[in-house]
């Protein structure tokens, strides 16, 4: 089985900045892509950022200019680069990786909150 391990989440004032990680088990292999989501209460889960083991990514509008993800491909490792931080991005952040025949396996987190407030 794959487990990740997130770290990286807390509290921080409007316009502040945090860096989110998830390192994957070794178990992980064939990788596709790794990326972040995360849900509100009381809203639907959302897409924030996504990487490709080939470097393409994909980010939702509203944190475009703001969020910057990378990945380690050697440590099995995401990040995302959380600046300008706005209270509308507080949420639980979940890592999720894509790995096997087209992506077809999927592993999730067990989440890092993240709160945005003055």
């Amino acid at each position: 089985q794959v487990q990740l391990v997130e770290s990286g989440g807390g509290s921080v004032q409007p316009g502040g900045s945090l860096r989110l990680s998830c390192a994957a088990s070794r178990t992980a292999f064939n990788i596709n892509s790794m990326g972040w989501y995360r849900q509100a209460p009381g809203k639907q889960r959302e897409l924030v950022a996504r990487i490709t083991s080939g470097g393409s990514t994909n980010y939702a509008d509203s944190v475009k200019g703001r969020f910057s993800i990378s990945m380690d491909n050697a440590k099995n490792t995401v990040y995302v680069q959380m600046n300008s931080l706005k209270p509308e991005d507080t949420a639980v952040y979940y890592c999720n990786v894509r790995m096997g025949l087209r992506g077809s396996i999927e592993y999730w987190g067990q989440g890092t909150q993240v709160t945005v407030s003055s």
